[in-house]
């Protein structure tokens, strides 16, 4: 999930990356305390090594163009496979047994995804600013480029459209990127429509009256509040994916899915 300039994005120099990549970052010997401020260079791990890291973990492949991207037998790629097998079974439970509103009442069942490292896999984008995130080089990839879908995403997030979940993006882009973003996930193969009525971006400029804190929102409060409006139509979020958790947090979803991303975290 990529969000708009003022969002605080932290890259894979920080302590999430290597959480994420995992402990054997870190050199033999190092100090297994962890403070917000390292006390030494031992608390901290090689930023070469993490990104080295990274790109096995997506199975790093470059073509003639020096286009980065993920490949499909990636650790990456079986891990994400693993997390759609899991939402798959829930959703057929779903289809079986109907949904219902936190009242208990008949509901139109719907599922909600974030869009960067969601729906979108931004590995190319990150490979090409060194995992520098800015909202100019963010704005002018997309502009002009299409990201790759996340493995497997495009075929469950059909087969639950056509079995009747109603299906709904909700992401922290900005609203000026609404065309470039309903372009890429077309073109890669999503089939529900991310027209206005399903398709949610940040807009500062013109907040909308559902979300109490308006402009000043954070992550959590946009999202949750953005799902909130969403089930007051009538739904019922039976699944809510993201690859933060902050995607995920706040209520408004009767499952939540975690999709992996080591590259940053947005708290």
């Amino acid at each position: 999930m990529t969000l708009s300039s003022s969002s605080k994005r932290v890259r894979i120099a920080a302590a999430t990356a290597a959480v994420a990549v995992g402990a054997g970052l870190f050199a033999a010997g190092a100090a297994s305390a962890d403070h917000a401020a390292p006390r030494t260079d031992k608390e901290i791990p090689n930023l070469t090594k993490v990104t080295d890291k990274i790109k096995a973990y997506y199975g790093d492949t470059v073509d003639a163009a020096g286009q980065h991207y993920a490949s499909p037998d990636s650790n990456y790629a079986k891990q994400v496979a693993d997390i759609e097998k899991k939402a798959k079974a829930h959703l057929e439970g779903v289809v079986k047994n109907g949904a219902k509103n936190a009242r208990g009442k008949k509901a139109r069942p719907a599922i909600v995804l974030d869009l960067d490292d969601t729906t979108l896999l931004s590995y190319n984008y990150e490979l090409q600013v060194g995992f520098h995130f800015t909202p100019e080089s963010q704005d002018a990839y997309l502009k002009s480029t299409d990201m790759s879908p996340v493995f497997g995403m495009p075929k469950l997030v059909n087969w639950a459209k056509s079995k009747g979940i109603e299906v709904f993006y909700v992401t922290g882009r900005g609203e000026h990127q609404r065309e470039w973003s309903a372009r890429n996930l077309k073109n890669v193969g999503y089939k529900p429509v991310a027209d206005p009525a399903h398709f949610f971006l940040k807009n500062k400029k013109n907040p909308p009256a559902y979300l109490p804190c308006g402009a000043t929102c954070t992550t959590v409060e946009y999202k949750a509040g953005t799902r909130k409006h969403i089930e007051s139509q009538g739904y019922d979020i039976v699944a809510n994916f993201g690859d933060q958790y902050s995607d995920l947090k706040g209520g408004y979803a009767d499952r939540t899915f975690k999709l992996p991303n080591p590259m940053y975290f947005l708290p």
